[in-house]
């Protein structure tokens, strides 16, 4: 006779049968999912509440008559969690639901990537169809043990003479580009981009006006330059938070390559526009400003983002970094300046006085140093492009007495020196955007060019002019 307890037990077997049944037909149990609302918006900061969510994490915003808009997590305070939109916030209404994905953004990486231009987001933005990737790596990154990091050994071509003999830039190495607006930054980016020996060149276009976009793609990196390129676009009129990702996106697929034995080329224009997109972040949630309107964050977020350039572990791969900053007024003495320079290393400035004098690439190279071309360059080139910024920095130091003709011929030797052998140097330092020299043409030029200093002829006194 069955009892009651058997009875019973047969009941709940069938029943976890049952329950076994119907969870593998649904493939994967869908967990438990908090929802929140959004109880306020301040110009692109919204405000949720019930909402459980990380620092970092995507959330979508659900209105009723709107497609769902994606956000980040970017601060919380008590109950309250803030968010920023990654795009139009058009359509938003009060009481919209707020639901956390579990997610955070990523970067699509692999070989496929290349000749590829891409947004803050990953998407396509060249019309050449979907991305073939082969993983997903958080923008986020990771860092390098800097007791495992490999040092700089090895100087980097980049096909610009000027950049080559007197501020040689080794693999690994992040150098800033510190220059005013229409100095012609873009264009000694792109012939970094099509005359360097780098494997890989990633460039990042960070909140410049969009017309520049294709503008740089078409005209000034080309096809060739293209060909081995990955170029992440992110102008101006998109959200800080798109801004922002731009500029991880583009170290984290740097990152990628590095990690494959390769030896990237990683150049982003602009860091300060980086900087700016933290700044409106920061001020937005409420974080009080420090350094002329610069939130305290801005300048810890420049070094973590610089820092993941650089060598990999001893053997593997590098990241050559070059960061567009831009002087704003043509102040060095920009807070975000002086923040680059203390922790790149190295500087490239470019001068509005020589681009008036029609001198391409306007390369100041009386302002500009290579930390680590000590390492990297022996002895003979060290002493030769001394010697040439001595003689350069003379003229110019002498320059307003000669122009006027105050300076008598024969009082100084080496403003002599200087006023004979300063148009072949401004000549040397010039070089046209579709002109390529290599590391060995650079030096054999610059070798040539200092012997002249041992042949030059007596200069007869008071002749106040340079020879030509």
């Amino acid at each position: 006779m069955v009892t009651r307890v058997e009875q019973n037990q047969s009941r709940l077997q069938r029943i976890n049968h049952r329950l076994k049944a119907a969870e593998s037909r649904s493939g994967e149990v869908i967990p438990f999912q908090v929802e929140g609302r959004l109880v306020r918006m301040v110009g692109l900061t919204l405000e949720a509440v019930g909402v459980q969510a990380p620092i970092g994490s995507r959330c979508l915003i659900k209105s009723p008559n709107s497609p769902p808009i994606e956000s980040e997590v970017v601060g919380f305070s008590e109950d309250r969690v803030f968010l920023m939109p990654t795009g139009s916030t058009q359509g938003i209404s009060p009481e919209s639901r707020v639901i956390p994905t579990g997610k955070v953004y990523e970067a699509p990486v692999g070989d496929h990537l290349l000749g590829r231009v891409i947004d803050g987001a990953g998407n396509p933005l060249d019309g050449k169809g979907p991305l073939v990737v082969d993983e997903l790596r958080p923008l986020i990154g990771k860092t390098v043990n800097p007791m495992e990091r490999a040092p700089i050994k090895q100087p980097l071509d980049v096909g610009v003479r000027a950049i080559n003999t007197m501020l040689t830039v080794g693999r690994g190495q992040r150098m800033g580009l510190f220059a005013g607006s229409g100095v012609g930054k873009s264009v000694l980016l792109g012939m970094m981009t099509k005359y360097t020996t780098a494997d890989i060149i990633v460039v990042g276009l960070i909140g410049e006006r969009g017309r520049e976009v294709k503008e740089f793609i078409d005209q000034i990196l080309g096809a060739e330059g293209l060909a081995r390129s990955v170029v992440v676009a992110t102008p101006a009129d998109n959200t800080p938070v798109m801004r922002l990702h731009g500029a991880s996106m583009a170290t984290t697929i740097a990152e990628y390559y590095r990690d494959q034995g390769k030896n990237v080329l990683l150049l982003m224009d602009s860091l300060t526009r980086y900087a700016q997109a933290q700044r409106e972040l920061a001020l937005a949630i409420g974080e009080p400003p420090a350094t002329k309107g610069y939130p305290a964050s801005v300048f810890a977020k420049i070094p973590q983002l610089v820092e993941r350039a650089g060598n990999g572990t001893e053997g593997g791969g590098s990241i050559t970094a070059f960061y567009t900053v831009l002087t704003e007024g043509d102040d060095p003495q920009d807070p975000v300046a002086d923040s680059a320079r203390a922790i790149l290393d190295g500087h490239v400035v470019l001068s509005r006085r020589l681009v008036e004098m029609g001198h391409f690439p306007a390369i100041d190279i009386e302002a500009s140093i290579s930390r680590a071309m000590p390492q990297i360059t022996d002895q003979e080139h060290q002493l030769t492009a001394r010697r040439l910024k001595r003689i350069y920095s003379t003229y110019e130091k002498s320059r307003d007495l000669i122009s006027v003709g105050a300076y008598n011929r024969g009082s100084d030797p080496a403003i002599d020196e200087a006023i004979n052998m300063y148009a072949p140097i401004s000549h040397f330092l010039q070089q046209p955007m579709e002109q390529k020299v290599t590391f060995s043409e650079g030096m054999t030029s610059l070798k040539s060019l200092m012997t002249q200093t041992d042949h030059l002829p007596e200069v007869a006194p008071d002749s106040g002019q340079p020879e030509q």
